[in-house]
């Protein structure tokens, strides 16, 4: 993939005092950038909280989704149960689990559910046999409709499918509360290509909820868009003349990486918020360094390269291995000494967020927190009950 051209960030912008006593690499959020994201969003919503759901699988920390619903975000979706659990312990009001919920991970949604029994959770379901699953648990269900993502989901061409399962959770008693849409696919990097094409799947989706509503199934709520179909969910003049709530679910722009950084108009004004910093630790050749942030670290699942490094464009970050990322550096360009910090802006923010187990929390250039990213990784796979019979 090719290198992606991200706006001039001046080092001064990031740079952290005293940031030598961290032991690199570490995961540093920057917390007036994180509200800034936030007021951004919320002023792209027309100043409604109530329109954004946001996927808090790039959040991750308690603290940050805290100042989401101090802005007055308290719908979430997520995709793990201790997102589910972290949510509902900062003061979500109603969070969806977006994933398919099966076995031992469907119990433990239905105890988090009777843990906080005033948050409003809702799961996704694709076919009838997961309905029963539901029953009597007070947990309420979306459909989860294939835009032609080809993940999850009842493809959107499947009306009838998608009917018959709603009667089917009406039958049940399962609260059937709309329809889940993520439309992840749309990336082009012709934002007026993108925005035709997801269009053309929000025309598909609108037939679904009339084909419900032909039947007596009344269409609550419509989720849609990550942060790639993000501006094209604004501009559906379908979505704005709706009966039904819609809501949509970007996440990564809390954070910002190098892809959404891309996917969204520079004139909207995001920046990037979570960096990971890493120190230059040898120099294997006269055009290469090598700093401490390998894939461990900074995700590579996007492609390379996996990060721009702040204040130097002219670096080309190579292919990194578990623990180093070497870097090139263009003829002419002098290398960083080692032991100088860096600055890194992922790809791809959401796993890099989850390989850290802290963060530095920043604010004016200084570090004031370290806080745990508290929904990193998974729960303890077994019930405590069953933990129990295992020590004795």
């Amino acid at each position: 993939m090719a290198n992606i051209l991200l706006p001039a960030l001046p080092l001064a912008d990031y740079h952290i005092d005293s940031i030598e006593s961290a032991i690199t690499p570490a995961l540093a959020i920057y917390l007036d950038l994180v509200d800034a994201n936030i007021r951004t969003t919320l002023r792209l919503l027309n100043g409604d909280p109530d329109r954004w759901r946001p996927h808090v699988k790039t959040a991750k920390l308690a603290a940050v989704m805290s100042r989401l619903v101090e802005s007055g975000v308290t719908n979430f979706k997520c995709a793990t149960t201790l997102e589910l659990l972290t949510a509902c312990e900062v003061g979500a009001r109603d969070v969806l689990v977006a994933y398919s919920n099966h076995g031992a991970r469907a119990v433990r949604i239905k105890e988090i559910a009777a843990m906080f029994p005033k948050v409003r959770i809702s799961v996704v379901v694709e076919a009838l046999d997961e309905v029963s699953t539901w029953r009597h648990s007070g947990i309420s269900a979306f459909i989860d409709v294939d835009p032609g993502m080809n993940r999850t989901g009842i493809s959107q061409d499947c009306e009838e499918d998608i009917v018959r399962l709603a009667q089917g959770l009406q039958t049940e008693g399962v609260p059937f509360r709309g329809l889940h849409y993520y439309d992840g696919h749309h990336r082009n990097a012709n934002l007026s290509e993108r925005e035709q094409a997801a269009h053309h799947g929000y025309d598909h989706l609108l037939r679904i909820v009339g084909a419900l509503q032909q039947h007596g199934l009344p269409v609550e709520e419509v989720i849609t868009a990550g942060t790639p179909a993000f501006p094209a969910s604004l501009t559906y003049s379908g979505f704005q003349r709706a009966e039904f709530k819609h809501r949509m679910s970007p996440g990564t722009v809390v954070y910002g990486d190098m892809s959404s950084l891309a996917q969204l108009p520079q004139e909207w004004g995001y920046q990037p918020a979570a960096l990971v910093v890493s120190t230059v630790v040898s120099h294997p050749q006269a055009d290469v360094f090598t700093c401490d942030a390998g894939h461990k670290s900074v995700s590579a699942d996007a492609g390379i390269p996996n990060c721009s490094v702040v204040g130097h464009p002219e670096f080309e970050p190579l292919h990194p291995s578990e623990e180093h990322l070497p870097v090139r550096v263009p003829s002419g360009s002098a290398r960083p000494s080692r032991g100088n910090i860096l600055y890194l802006v992922p790809r791809h923010v959401c796993p890099t967020v989850n390989n850290f187990d802290h963060a530095l929390i920043i604010r004016d250039h200084r570090i004031v927190e370290v806080a745990p990213v508290t929904a990193r990784g998974r729960e303890v796979p077994l019930a405590e009950n069953f933990q129990q019979q295992l020590r004795t």
